[in-house]
């Protein structure tokens, strides 16, 4: 039976933090590794870095200054491609595929701005707009196919997914609208939440914390908005999750950390 580890992180750009990738990768070894906003076009991608510790499977999806996904793999990756969710020209998603033929796909979800209202705000709305294209895009996969689903969706659904759930009901991450739409696209594929496949839902699982606060640790007021689906045929194959905290304390760190999640296959 084979071990597979796949990571994924919001890096919150890849060439300035490519130091902690590097030591990332190397305490935790992760067969496969999806990194979301990593602000670099494809050719100035940093590939050298990734190539010198074995990762020399490469589908990046980039843009210059903003969003970018990438997915850096020890094993063959093939049948690469990128597709538009919305209006709004970004690079948030990118998709693969393992040994195994197990589809991989990699996803940055928009933020949403700061104001839950999509005719007020238009980044809300096009948020919005992409997590009902999820939904049909979902609704219309294969049923019995091996798929995971990855990235920084960046929506904390459970009440325990957040430091509050009554003060940020009304904030973007946590409002009823978009826990609303998530919930749809999970259930579109009978997609399964990884992580709480092995953490309770009553227990607290953050992903994320805010530059805003002066001691991140002690305020502890997170939220999980970073993700791994898998679709019922990998289910049985759930071996292990670990939301790496740790990694929110080095120096010059993204404000997300890294999740990883083991299949046994």
């Amino acid at each position: 039976m084979a071990r597979l580890r796949i990571a994924t992180w919001n890096i919150n750009s890849v060439r300035r933090r490519i130091h902690l990738v590097e030591r990332f990768l190397k305490q935790w070894q992760p067969d496969v590794l999806c990194l979301q906003e990593t602000k670099v076009v494809n050719e100035l991608f940093p590939r050298e870095a990734f190539d010198s510790l074995g990762y020399t499977h490469h589908a990046i999806h980039g843009q210059k200054g903003y969003h970018g996904v990438a997915t850096l793999s020890k094993l063959p990756l093939t049948e690469i491609s990128s597709r538009r969710w919305t209006d709004a020209e970004a690079a948030r998603h990118v998709t693969s595929l393992l040994p195994g033929n197990i589809e991989l796909h990699n996803f940055y979800v928009p933020a949403g701005g700061d104001i839950a209202d999509p005719v007020a705000n238009p980044k809300f709305a096009d948020k919005l707009a992409f997590l009902n294209a999820v939904i049909n895009w979902g609704g219309g996969l294969k049923p019995k196919g091996k798929r995971i689903l990855v990235g920084d969706l960046n929506i904390a659904p459970l009440e325990h997914d957040v430091w509050s759930h009554k003060q940020l009901l009304k904030v973007v991450s946590h409002t009823p609208v978009e826990v609303d739409l998530m919930t749809q696209a999970m259930k579109a594929h009978d997609w399964v939440d990884a992580a709480r496949h092995f953490v309770p839902a009553d227990q607290k699982l953050y992903s994320w914390w805010s530059y805003r606060a002066a001691d991140w640790n002690a305020a502890d007021k997170g939220r999980r908005l970073d993700h791994v689906w898998v679709t019922p045929a990998l289910k049985p194959a759930l071996a292990g999750h670990e939301t790496v905290r740790e990694a929110r304390g080095w120096e010059d760190a993204s404000d997300h950390v890294p999740v990883v999640i083991d299949f046994k296959l």
